[in-house]
Formats: structure tokens, sequence, C-alpha cells
């Protein structure tokens, strides 16, 4: 790991436990065991490194969309309906229950879930970031890819955005309340399971 990549995994790790206001650059420069101007050749402010802590989110969630094979909607050539109209409800069981969990579990999104939630109203400007990761972008993709399946005849025609809203607001809502909790994530799974069925047998047509 370079002294880079150790700044953003230190800072990521003070702005979680004292938050972001809470923690000097000097207490990320001690923590990784470097004077303060030595930080400031790798970053130009503490504002920097949050922003490189966005990035690597970012990125972290891109990875997970690879693994699960999942389209990119910014993708125009590759529709997204193409990949989930041949998911029956076990496949999208299995990506939904694999995109939570990961969620739930991974060791950076849960400190950044932390961060965001302890500055929503001290720092709105982080909670922006939060808010454009977590709900926008994920509504968003959502939206586009229900309205493709409803164009498509796969769903009963309606309000994508809605229908998108309807999706995703109990899994956030799941995400919510077993953030700080990830080994009652069975317990999770269940009810996650139970509304993907509902979801599955409200919008989707039958064959």
């Amino acid at each position: 790991m370079t002294t880079k990549e150790r700044i953003t995994e230190e800072a990521l790790t003070l702005f979680a436990e004292k938050g972001y206001k809470g923690t000097s650059v000097k207490n990320i420069a001690d923590a990784v065991g470097i004077k303060d101007a030595s930080l400031y050749n790798h970053f130009k402010s503490k504002q920097e490194i949050f922003d490189s802590i966005v990035c690597l989110i970012s990125k972290h969630i891109s990875r997970l969309s690879q693994t699960l094979g999942i389209p990119q909607y910014d993708k125009q050539d590759s529709p997204l309906s193409d990949f989930f109209i041949k998911l029956d409800l076990e496949g999208l069981k299995k990506i939904t229950e694999e995109s939570f969990i990961f969620y739930l579990t991974d060791p950076y999104i849960a400190r950044f879930w932390r961060i965001a939630h302890m500055e929503q109203y001290s720092n709105p400007q982080i909670y922006s970031m939060f808010r454009k990761i977590f709900m926008e972008d994920a509504i968003d993709y959502q939206e586009k890819l229900f309205k493709e399946m409803m164009d498509q005849g796969v769903f009963y025609p309606g309000d994508a955005r809605a229908t998108a809203i309807s999706f995703y607001a109990p899994i956030y809502l799941l995400l919510s309340m077993y953030s700080n909790q990830p080994e009652r994530k069975d317990e999770a799974l269940k009810i996650l399971d139970r509304q993907i069925e509902d979801f599955f047998r409200i919008y989707r047509k039958k064959d």
C-alpha cells in the first residue's frame, strides 16, 4: 500500500470514529506515521482527502457491478433490460442478496455510511455526496431499468421512478437498520427475500 493509499485508509477510519470536523490533518498524519508536511505532499487539504475517499467508494461499487455482471446504464449500446429480462425470481434474489451483503459488510462502505450519518446535519456537503451515491444514483439506475422493462412489456406499465423507489426503499431501510449489526445479515436477508418476492409478483407480468 502506498503512502497516499495509507493516508486515505487512515482518514476513512478516523472520520468514521471522530467525524470529519473532529479529525485534523495532524490526526491523520499521526495515524499514518508521517509528519504533517509530508502529508501535504500527497493531498492539499483534508477536503481533498475526503474527495479521494468518495472516489474510492465509487470505484468499489463499480467493481461490485463488474463482479456480478450487472451492466452500467451509461453504456447505450447494451440496454439494461437485456440482462434483467433473463432473470427469474431466484436470479433476481441472488443478485439482490449479493449486493445487499456487499453494502452491509464491506469495510469501506460501512465506514463511509457511518461518516455520512454522523455528518448529515453538521456537514450537508458530505451528506449530499452520500445521498448521490446511495440514493439518487441507485434510483436513477433502477428507473431507467424499469422503464425499459415496461417498454418491452415485461413489467406492467406505470411510473418507472415510483417503481424504482418501491424496489429500493425497503432495501435502503434494511441497510440502515442493520448497518451496525452485520452479524445479523441472515435475519435481514430473510426479510429482503420476502420483499423481492412481493415486488416480483406485483410488477412483473406473468409469462
